[in-house]
């Protein structure tokens, strides 16, 4: 108080709170700096492929130039014109795309600021009054009651019972009893009772308390600060197509280069000399060659293919946000996942109790109010007569309730271990408000409620039923042990000291499994007693009915999604802010872990740990308890400094970071923050991990299609460039009306190749299915070429003899006399129809003999568009004019049809005869 020049019972003054305000800002979180749209689309211009085609631009441009000022052919100046605008357009359907992929919606600081949006109740002029919670400062006297938000952080003054949710920060469900003690300075956030939080949930008392700190000065600030500063990680596929896309630029670069050179040489060897006109004369070429080095539709074809995953996705109940994150899911080797709300539901739950002697087991997950009483000595249903004392007991020495809200679903209201006990009786129909509306001689009546207190461990409720008193206890177990003298066991009442071991037991019992216990008492009284006894002389010479074991149950899907995960080489790592024998058993019962004394590394242990010794340990540590956001984020480097790729859950606030550090975050959509579902790349729409299986999967099938169409789309490229430099190299004399200069293909039809003909069948893989259970095989190695595994040998095989095929097609044409866009027409549809018949034996790592070719409609529709538009284009006479194509004779269009499947069909079946891998 003295630090903060504050007063207790004046609060701050209004000119003092003002003068803060102006020092210490206003209590929200600020915004991060954003980069302007305009910077995004510039960068996605500068890209290694489009750098390319910007060449291509350029050259079309110094060709145009050249004929309208210094040959005065307007003619094939507007043919480079038309050229250069075709590639323009290519390049703003590429960076549109790949600037919308990348353009995503940065919500989380605007999220977090929300939270703290509300009314605060401070005391300021020796006034209680209400004010907008950013007008908070510190120093700030504030009071909270049950199902307030507390706005700023807060060392408390006073409190009455207080117990606040901090499930957001630490991750436990729990609440929290709050106190005003001191404490010592290292005391980890998770058990720094005498604090409140921003953003936490009074859920049962009130309190008092000073702010010390407000915006980002928050602990709520600091996981913003963490935001800010947690770089985006490249997905996989980001950086495998980036690390191709600059091979191929430099490929480019060499062989327009070599083209060049050697026309170059070749002029100066026949001439003597090296002239403008010769260097012109060979640009046409050179474009050509440079356009067809590239994949120009591979972030086109990509986004397309990533986007059909994502609808995949979304099938199964995934939201993806970053398209280029549904392959991730596929890579992913560790899940590093939040406990709370994530692996279990954050809703007590009582699966447990032992009353009467007998051990019950108790159906049903969370607060809906469903679920089976079973004797787990016989396992068949039970006579409520069994346990109807120890519910009625724990029903009415409780406050809580369970309301449906809007969407039909039952929330809590009060403290979450009470609940607990109400959704309990109501499984067994006992319900707190039914009893107390009875008439005649179940008449009930509460008359007095001596409220729980931390000193005491007890809560207790005086009642009148019909004519009789009862005091109705409960608490913790061995305390009611002290305060009892028997307990109900095979329906006699057994001395405490008789009983004590058996009850001991079943506590232990239900430790060993990581349930929180609680035990229900009750005292016949008398009518005087009752009415005038203290509250120590009540509390006393008690009967113990039974115990409750209580528990934040594991999501029931789960197990089998761990199993199902670890078949497929996918660690799942539990990482939560709950005490460590919790996560263990919780860890245990999932599968996480086969051992119940697994190895478990709290957070004061990794404060301990210097980043090598956290990099050394953390490739086989499982369970990782009483962690903060910071932890999260160094566990999750550790294990990517490992090559691993990790995606991490969670659903708190505490988990925003965390996930934006990850490989791939992915939040709960139901129950999840807004804040962590904005720095989310996946959200759960149904909060099942079963899910997140299920997504793994669809990326491991969309990584193995996207493999296929780059297989499609570099072949293509590789017979592009090979049947244009065949031509450069060879055909040094004129050939009937076919000069030396004149190249296979324009680059019009170079384009027309990539972005129509190769590029549609190639997206349409994307509706492939997987040849083989992807689950049941490793993730891939993300520092692994996409060419690797035989891959380049099979495009470069079947590129070099397609590229063949299409200059033997146009070196015929040419000896038949034919004309040169005649020529280029005839080698542009062997190209076309070549790579359109390649399109099936690329869609399997095998051969094409071992996939249904009409398994994937999409592929069929695709394959049909591209053929007949491309047969189209060589007869209307604007194609011609734009394209330089040129109708052919029917025989010709059978003959460019047909006769290129052969390369497909003769290589696909000697690999299928002789098991020949690199084919």
């Amino acid at each position: 108080m003295k630090q903060l020049k504050t007063s207790r019972h004046d609060g701050l003054t209004t000119v003092t709170a003002n003068d803060r305000l102006t020092k210490y800002g206003q209590n929200e979180i600020q915004h991060e700096q954003r980069e302007p749209a305009w910077k995004v689309f510039l960068r996605s211009l500068g890209e290694p492929i489009v750098i390319i085609l910007w060449i291509a631009i350029g050259l079309t441009l110094i060709s145009a130039s050249y004929d309208f000022f210094v040959k005065n052919d307007h003619a094939h100046g507007m043919s480079a014109i038309y050229e250069g605008l075709v590639i323009f357009v290519v390049i703003l359907i590429n960076s549109s795309l790949t600037y919308w992929q990348k353009l995503k919606a940065q919500k989380s600081l605007d999220a977090l600021s929300a939270v703290s949006r509300h009314q605060s109740n401070v005391l300021r002029d020796n006034t209680w009054q209400k004010i907008d919670a950013t007008q908070l400062v510190p120093g700030d006297i504030v009071d909270v009651k049950m199902g307030d938000f507390i706005e700023a952080d807060l060392r408390w003054l006073s409190v009455n019972e207080l117990q606040v949710n901090e499930s957001h920060l630490t991750g436990e469900s729990d609440a929290v009893q709050k106190t005003r003690d001191a404490l010592p300075k290292e005391t980890e956030l998770g058990d720094r009772t005498n604090m409140g939080f921003s953003g936490s949930t009074v859920v049962n008392g009130s309190g008092i308390g000073v702010v010390t700190a407000t915006g980002m000065d928050t602990e709520l600030g600091k996981i913003a600060n963490l935001l800010q500063q947690t770089k985006q990680q490249k997905t996989p596929i980001e950086q495998t197509v980036s690390q191709l896309t600059k091979r191929l630029m430099l490929a480019a670069f060499g062989v327009v280069t070599v083209a060049i050179a050697y026309d170059l040489v070749k002029e100066y060897l026949n001439t003597g000399m090296i002239t403008i006109t010769g260097l012109m004369n060979n640009i046409s070429g050179a474009i050509a060659l440079a356009v067809a080095s590239i994949p120009d539709a591979l972030p086109v074809v990509l986004s397309i293919v990533l986007t059909i995953g994502a609808r995949v996705l979304a099938r199964n109940k995934g939201l993806i946000k970053s398209l280029s994150s549904v392959e991730t899911l596929g890579a992913t080797t560790f899940i590093a996942s939040d406990k709370t709300g994530t692996l279990t539901k954050n809703e007590m739950t009582v699966t447990r109790f032992f009353a009467n002697g007998v051990n019950f087991a108790v159906d049903g997950d969370g607060y809906d109010p469903v679920g089976e009483i079973n004797s787990i000595k016989d396992g068949k249903n039970v006579q409520e007569s069994d346990f109807i004392s120890f519910l009625q007991s724990a029903v009415l020495n409780n406050e809580a309730q369970i309301q449906r809200d809007e969407n039909g679903n039952y929330a809590p209201l009060g403290n979450p271990t009470d609940v607990s006990l109400i959704v309990l009786g109501h499984k067994a129909q006992i319900s707190r408000d039914h009893l107390l509306s009875q008439t005649g001689e179940q008449d009930c009546d509460i008359l007095r409620v001596l409220p729980f207190e931390s000193t005491r461990k007890m809560m207790s409720t005086v009642v009148k039923i019909g004519n009789k008193y009862q005091l109705l206890t409960k608490g913790a177990p061995d305390v009611l042990m002290r305060h009892s003298e028997s307990a109900v066991l095979a329906d006699n009442s057994v001395a405490i000291d008789d009983a004590k071991a058996t009850l001991e037991q079943q506590v232990l019992d239900y430790a060993n499994d990581a349930l929180r216990t609680i035990a229900v008492a009750k005292r016949e009284l008398t009518k005087e007693e009752a009415l005038n006894a203290t509250q120590t002389q009540l509390e006393q010479k008690l009967t113990i009915l039974g115990i409750a074991g209580i528990i934040d149950p594991p999501r029931p899907e789960v197990q089998k999604s761990i199993a199902t995960l670890r078949k497929a080489a996918v660690e799942v790592v539990m990482i939560t802010g709950d005490h460590a024998a919790t996560a263990r058993a919780i860890a245990y019962r999932l599968g996480i872990v086969t051992d119940k004394q697994a190895p478990v590394i709290e957070g004061r242990e990794i404060e301990q740990l210097s980043d090598e010794q956290l990099f050394e340990l953390a490739p086989d540590i499982r369970v990782y308890a009483r962690v903060s956001p910071e932890h999260k984020q160094r566990i999750i480097k550790a294990l990517q400094k490992h090559d691993q790729v990790v995606a991490m859950t969670g659903d708190g606030v505490n988990d925003a970071p965390a996930l934006r550090a990850a490989d791939i975050g992915i939040a709960m959509g139901i129950n999840g923050t807004e804040v962590t579902k904005d720095s989310a790349d996946l959200i759960l729409l149904d909060d099942k991990f079963t899910t997140i299986e299920k997504s793994v999967a669809a990326g491991r099938t969309i990584f193995a299609n996207i493999k296929n169409f780059m297989r499609q789309e570099l072949t293509t490229n590789v017979a592009e460039v090979l049947s244009i430099l065949l031509g450069t190299f060879l055909i040094t004399q004129p050939i009937g009306h076919i000069s030396e200069l004149t190249p296979t293909l324009t680059t019009i039809m170079v384009l027309w190749v990539n972005m129509i003909s190769d590029s549609m069948p190639s997206f349409a893989m994307g509706y492939d299915e997987p040849e083989h259970d992807i689950m049941a095989v490793k993730p891939r190695n993300v520092n692994e070429s996409v060419l690797a595994n035989h891959l380049l040998s099979r495009v470069m095989i079947r590129g070099f003899v397609m590229g063949f095929a299409v200059f033997i097609a146009f070196y015929w044409a040419a000896k038949a006399g034919m004309q040169p866009n005649e020529a280029q027409t005839v080698a542009f549809l062997t190209l076309v129809f070549g790579q359109l018949w390649h399109v099936f034996d690329a869609r399997s790592s095998h051969t094409l003999f071992r996939r249904n070719p009409f398994s994937n409609p999409y592929l069929i529709a695709t394959v049909l568009f591209a053929g007949i538009s491309s047969l189209a284009i060589t007869m209307l006479p604007f194609f011609n004019t734009l394209m330089g194509t040129s109708p052919l004779s029917w025989e010709v269009y059978i003959a460019v049809i047909f006769l290129p499947a052969l390369p497909t069909f003769i290589l696909s079946g000697l690999k299928e005869a002789f098991k020949i891998k690199i084919w």
